[in-house]
């Protein structure tokens, strides 16, 4: 029962579980290991045969091997998995910051439909007139309630310069709107900011993708142009769930020291086993000059904080963790996600590859994240009246086989959905605020941000008080 409640809050309000994946890829072709069990191999054939003389109707033999290989992989630990064509080809969109379709953030509306959260600037669907809060009931006349998030997606998702009719419903709006959006390439910007106060900048990394190092480094020499007597810059990396390894390393570079380590892998193979700092040939996907050199020096020593949440996972927390560690920047907000493994993409025959769990990562001082997440210097709730929808997400130390952290035990206070009573509260008070837009006026935990950089007080999270070190060491 109370499971079942636990699922069908967290895909009704779209409390989506964004695992992040910090990514390498691979094509070396590694030497076979030796002594393959045989007594094992042939237990496979003959399931194997079993399965193609007795099952209820005939399956195709491609489709056995396949699944063969993806449960093998997929049973390792959350992170790993095999990739048919299409989801690899996705895989290599989503770093390259690139894809075909409308242009839009959705989750899941409490009602069934599809909600738009933001839809990219300049992208298909915002040029056609839809808005952020708008639920999207119909997809070329197909309706969309409690249809499966995912085949909403294909549905919206095709070929470049095709058509879809999406019909929605918007607040104050007398009868459903319809609209026609063109499908086209997607680039999308990883990273936004602005002058949030007179002196203060808040930068946003949603996601690491390829672009991300050059496009920080541009977002800051716009800022500090545009605000020359800076004092002080607010990082958020709430909800990014990851992305490339390179990406955390350069963001983290932009604010370090010269040289300064960054973070640290352990695996099986020797060449898991690394360390990274903050130079060009860690940072850099490709020859070429530095995007960092446009980067003015006053990002080396400007006082800092960064903002995580619980959706803040994997290469987000190579950033943070890496910041914490050297002292640059207090961590705001809320413990993040625990994500502390590396997969790397190893391709395989037929344009398949299969992501692989293949280290743990480990900030310049040692600690591994992984099940533990990076815990705030300064707690501070997502509202004012406590952390709303992201005090019911889960985090990797809730994923069923999930990596254990080898340096430390997991930390006590791990996600609890548990309490009903606690849930029905957020879901009814979730249901009476608007979706929450980072960086606005309305954004509680980047007010509270600001408050720390200009010397004020601080609201911090109910449920928990930062130790007095942290706390002296972040001012």
């Amino acid at each position: 029962m109370r499971s079942s409640f636990k699922n069908a809050a967290l895909v009704t309000l779209g409390v989506i579980l964004g695992v992040g994946v910090t990514m390498q890829y691979s094509a070396l072709a590694h030497k076979p290991v030796d002594g393959m069990p045989i007594e094992g191999l042939h237990q496979l054939a003959h399931a194997y045969n079993t399965i193609k003389a007795d099952y209820v109707e005939p399956v195709e033999d491609r489709k056995l091997l396949t699944q063969a290989v993806s449960g093998m992989v997929s049973a390792l630990d959350p992170h790993s998995a095999y990739l048919d064509r299409k989801a690899y080809r996705e895989l290599r969109e989503g770093t390259e910051g690139k894809f075909v379709g409308l242009g839009i953030e959705i989750n899941q509306s409490e009602e069934g439909y599809v909600r738009i959260v933001t839809p990219i600037e300049d992208a298909p669907a915002a040029r056609a007139g839809i808005q952020a809060g708008d639920l999207i009931t119909h997809i070329d006349g197909a309706a969309v309630k409690d249809m499966d998030l995912d085949e909403a997606i294909k549905r919206m998702r095709g070929e470049p310069r095709t058509k879809v009719v999406l019909t929605v419903q918007r607040k104050d709006a007398a009868a459903p709107l319809s609209f026609t959006v063109m499908r086209d390439e997607i680039v999308q910007k990883s990273v936004k900011g602005k002058i949030v106060a007179p002196g203060y900048a808040w930068v946003r990394v949603s996601q690491f993708q390829e672009p991300t190092v050059e496009d920080l480094a541009n977002k800051l020499a716009a800022l500090a142009r545009e605000e020359p007597d800076l004092k002080g810059l607010v990082l958020d990396l709430r909800n990014d769930p990851g992305g490339l390894l390179q990406g955390a390393i350069g963001v983290s570079a932009a604010f370090l020291p010269k040289n300064a380590e960054i973070v640290s892998t352990n695996g099986q193979r020797e060449d898991s086993k690394a360390r990274f700092y903050g130079k060009p040939e860690d940072y850099l996907l490709s020859r070429g000059s530095d995007p960092l050199d446009k980067v003015p020096e006053l990002f080396k020593t400007i006082p800092m904080v960064v903002l995580v949440n619980t959706g803040s996972a994997s290469a987000s927390e190579i950033v943070a963790g890496a910041l914490q560690d050297h002292k640059r920047a207090a961590i705001v907000g809320s413990r993040t996600f625990g994500k502390g493994s590396v997969q790397t993409i190893r391709p395989l025959a037929g344009d398949t590859a299969v992501k692989m769990t293949t280290a743990r990562y480990y900030t310049p001082s040692g600690r591994s994240i992984q099940a533990r997440g990076i815990v705030p210097d300064i707690p501070v709730d997502e509202n004012a009246d406590g952390d709303g929808l992201n005090a019911l997400r889960m985090r990797e130390a809730d994923l069923r086989h999930h990596l254990e952290n080898d340096t430390s035990r997991a930390a006590e206070d791990m996600t609890n959905h548990d309490d009903i009573e606690e849930q029905m509260r957020i879901l009814a008070l979730a249901r009476t605020r608007k979706p929450l837009e980072f960086g606005s006026a309305d954004d509680f935990q980047l007010t509270q941000a600001l408050h720390h950089l200009q010397g004020l007080p601080v609201q911090l999270s109910k449920r928990a008080t930062p130790p007095a070190s942290l706390a002296q060491q972040a001012h």
